[in-house]
């Protein structure tokens, strides 16, 4: 190592590496979601075929009908990446993706407070990591920064950068049904500009509003490039419509703000509010900018309204708090003492070298674990009917199938020979289908019509679920179901035939 090298570990810049290092650190973790498995086996579908899916080839209840593969180039890379590198590729996938979103939030803190500015990345990394599973969205996730930082160099003066948001939209409309947050920071800067122009704040002016106008009407030109046309302009509205996602998903619940993993999006809202209100957008600014308040605002609102949004919030908010907090801090400081000079000197790059070393070293033992194939087979076990999945492939008894919604994504993946009732894809099922499957789930109503509409003549269910223990009895009872299989977790019930009862 060059003695050059070896001196420029300043304080600042370990300090940077290990917020990084911190990041990454915490957004590797065992990969797979409910839904990662459908995402999967489309890509699968996908690289196989050369081809765009277009249709459901995956349910039995919607076979045949047009669907909207609108992740199908993230699916693609989620399934190349497994492929070649199993669970490992898709941790670190998600990984990578959140470290490179945070870098362009980092991006719009420079010159600010170094302390305040790592602190305030890992509470909002802590705030995002709701959604850090290894699905379509975090691209979305990483896309959602871009845009932002994007947005922030315009305003401060480099009117060029904006003509990068066309290609992030042509990008983004391939990868997620998301896009639409790109949008919505879009609409939040006219907005929040045109009020800075209202209050005399300093803001873009009217040429710069009027230019920002023209590049959002770019972006929606763009939108239709992509396998599936113009619908796509109005994707983004079709599941956000479905009311059962609202009633029963916990991701597009409000925050039940009990649970302790979502505290650091109240950390995050409190801070945010308070650096609005002891500090200034910058030196020459007295009140808070307009644009500032609008995109808090905006995404609190959002958060509030579904949890999955508190990511978003976090990538929006903390170069917000990072700023503001930035000048309240340095008029504190120099109201309670005059700047001290920064050590220097070779001890202290000796001592920052080691503390590097020593956190690479925590690093890669915490990494380990989530990387290992064991510790994911072991955890897809615990929330996964991996048992019941294993007795169908082995027995093969008669479809089709009445399934959780849980697991639909899991079938799909693993047994593509009996497709499903029912899975993750809210835009396939309506909002009536998915309430009669919660019909037939809670056994309520003309549950066992329902399941003779469908023609089912194989259940996996939740153990504890009222169906579950419902088809148990009327199994025990004789009365039209047998059980076949059994775990802590599942079972799975066959029809009989000429039995007594429904």
């Amino acid at each position: 190592m060059s003695m050059k090298l070896f001196r420029s570990l300043t304080i600042n810049r370990l300090l940077t590496i290990i917020v990084f290092i911190a990041i990454f650190t915490m957004s590797v973790r065992v990969p797979a979601d409910t839904d990662t498995w459908w995402h999967l086996q489309s890509g699968r579908w996908m690289v196989e075929h050369r081809a765009v899916l277009r249709t459901d080839l995956f349910s039995h209840t919607r076979y045949g009908q047009p669907w909207v593969a609108y992740s199908w180039l993230a699916q693609v890379v989620l399934f190349t990446l497994y492929t070649a590198f199993s669970y490992a590729g898709l941790a670190l996938l998600v990984a990578a993706l959140v470290t490179v979103a945070f870098y362009f939030v980092w991006l719009q803190c420079l010159n600010q407070d170094r302390w305040l500015r790592a602190f305030v990345l890992v509470i909002a990394a802590a705030a995002s990591g709701v959604i850090w599973v290894a699905r379509p969205q975090m691209f979305s996730f990483a896309l959602t920064a871009v845009v932002a930082y994007l947005l922030h160099r315009y305003k401060r003066g480099e009117s060029g950068i904006v003509w990068w948001l066309p290609l992030i939209i042509l990008v983004w409309v391939n990868t997620h049904a998301g896009f639409a947050i790109g949008f919505i920071l879009m609409a939040a800067y006219l907005f929040g500009e045109l009020g800075n122009w209202v209050l005399g704040n300093q803001g873009v002016g009217w040429r710069g509003i009027g230019k920002l106008g023209l590049v959002f009407v770019v972006c929606l030109l763009v939108v239709p490039i992509n396998p599936n046309g113009i619908q796509m302009w109005g994707y983004p509205f079709r599941t956000v419509g479905i009311g059962v996602l609202q009633d029963f998903i916990a991701e597009w619940q409000s925050p039940n703000f009990h649970q302790l993993h979502l505290h650091p999006f109240i950390w995050m809202l409190l801070a945010a509010l308070t650096a609005l209100g002891l500090g200034r957008p910058g030196p020459d600014q007295d009140q808070a900018d307009f644009t500032d308040l609008t995109l808090v605002a905006l995404f609190t609102y959002m958060s509030l309204l579904a949890g999955r949004n508190i990511a978003l919030f976090a990538l929006v908010t903390a170069p917000v708090v990072v700023r503001y907090g930035s000048t309240a801090l340095s008029e504190w400081r120099e109201r309670a003492a005059p700047a001290r000079p920064a050590a220097r000197g070779r001890p202290r790059v000796v001592l920052n070298w080691i503390l590097l070393i020593l956190v690479l070293a925590a690093v890669l033992i915490k990494i380990r674990q989530p990387l290992s194939p064991a510790v994911n087979e072991a955890t897809k076990a615990d929330s996964l009917p991996v048992g019941a999945v294993a007795f169908l492939r082995a027995e093969r008894p008669a479809g089709p199938i009445f399934n959780s919604y849980n697991w639909g994504g899991y079938l799909i993946w693993e047994l593509p020979e009996y497709p499903v009732f029912v899975d993750g894809r809210t835009d396939l099922y309506d909002d009536a289908f998915l309430r009669e499957y919660l019909t037939i789930l809670f056994a309520q109503g003309d549950w066992a019509g329902a399941l003779d509409r469908y023609g089912i003549n194989l259940v996996l269910i939740e153990r504890q679920s009222m169906l579950g223990r419902l088809l148990g009895q009327r199994a025990l009872d004789g009365q039209g179901w047998e059980q076949l299989y059994q775990d802590e977790m599942a079972c799975v019930f066959a029809r009989v035939w000429g039995a007594a009862g429904p």
